[in-house]
C-alpha cells in the first residue's frame, strides 16, 4: 500500500532549469526546453573561509535546498534532511588522483575534507545553522530513488517535514569517459506528512517492477537520463502540469518506485 505525504516545494537547477518557477513552464510544456550549461552560485550563508573551499557539488547542493527552504513555512535549521547523490563531489576525486600519481604526493587538507561522502552535509548544516540528523545515501543510479524512499518514510514515520536534496556534478576526463555525466543536476523537495496552504502535490511511493516514464520530449528524456538526481522529471513535470495519475521513477535494475500523484497547486486544508 503506498505511503503518502505531501510536496511543499521544489529546488531544482540544471541545464536549462533555472528554479521551479521558471522549470514548471518548461516542464509543462508552456515553454520550449532550451538547453544551457548549468551555472552554479556561490552558497549563500557560508563563512568567507568555508565558501572559499567549496566546489560545484557544495554549491549545487546548497543552491536547491535553500530554494526548496525558501518556497516553504520551515526553518532550515529545524529541518531533518536527506543528501543523496551517486558520486559526490567527482572533480574533487580527480584533483586527489593527479595529486597521488605525483613523484612526491601530497594532500591538501581541503581536498582530503571534501572527499567524504557527506561533506556537504556538513557545509549545509554550517550555512543553515542545523543541529538536526542528516542522512547521506548513494545508490548508483538508483540514488534519487533511494533519498525519495527514505525521506517519505522518514516524514511519515516521525511526522514532522525532512528535506531531499539530490545531486550528481560528474567527473573531468578520464573519468568522465566511464562515468559520463554531463551536466550537474540538482534537486531538493521539502515533504511534510501533512498538507499545508503551500503544498503543490500529494505523492503516495510503493515498488514496482513496472518500466519507468519516460518524457515525452526527446531532449527532456537526454536529460532524466544524463544524471541519476534527473531521475525525478517525470515526477515534477506532472506536478507542473496539474495532473492527478501515477508516474514510475528509476530505482534499481529490475525494481522501480510507483508514484501516485495528486497536483495541489496551493490549495489549503480542507
Amino acid at each position: 500500500m503506498p505511503q503518502h505525504v505531501f510536496i511543499e516545494s521544489i529546488g531544482l537547477l540544471g541545464p536549462g532549469l533555472t528554479g521551479w518557477q521558471q522549470a514548471s513552464e518548461v516542464l509543462a510544456g508552456r515553454t520550449p526546453y532550451a538547453h544551457a550549461p548549468t551555472e552554479l552560485p556561490l552558497p549563500a550563508g557560508l563563512p568567507p573561509a568555508e565558501r572559499r573551499r567549496t566546489g560545484p557539488t557544495v554549491r549545487l547542493a546548497l543552491d536547491v535546498g535553500q530554494q526548496a527552504v525558501a518556497g516553504s513555512d520551515c526553518d532550515a535549521a529545524q529541518l531533518p534532511t536527506i543528501f543523496t547523490s551517486s558520486s559526490s563531489d567527482g572533480h574533487n576525486f580527480h584533483a586527489i588522483c593527479e595529486a597521488l600519481a605525483q613523484a612526491d604526493p601530497l594532500m591538501s587538507p581541503t581536498r582530503f575534507h571534501n572527499s567524504v561522502h557527506n561533506a556537504t552535509a556538513g557545509y549545509w548544516s554550517i550555512a543553515a545553522g542545523a543541529m538536526r540528523t542528516s542522512n547521506v545515501l548513494c545508490a548508483m543510479d538508483g540514488s534519487f530513488g533511494a533519498g525519495l524512499l527514505e525521506c517519505v518514510l522518514q516524514a511519515a514515520a516521525d511526522l514532522e517535514p525532512c528535506l531531499l536534496i539530490a545531486y550528481d556534478t560528474g567527473y573531468p576526463e578520464p573519468l568522465h569517459s566511464h562515468r559520463p555525466i554531463p551536466d550537474p543536476f540538482g534537486v531538493a523537495l521539502l515533504v511534510t506528512p501533512r498538507q499545508t496552504a503551500r503544498s503543490l502535490a500529494r505523492i503516495g511511493v510503493a515498488l514496482t517492477q513496472a518500466p519507468a516514464t519516460a518524457m515525452p520530449d526527446a531532449t527532456l528524456e537526454a536529460l532524466r537520463t544524463s544524471a541519476p538526481a534527473a531521475r525525478v522529471l517525470p515526477l515534477l513535470a506532472a506536478i507542473a502540469r496539474g495532473e492527478a495519475g501515477t508516474v514510475v521513477l528509476d530505482y534499481l535494475d529490475t525494481l522501480q518506485i510507483e508514484t501516485e500523484v495528486e497536483s495541489l497547486g496551493s490549495r489549503a486544508d480542507a
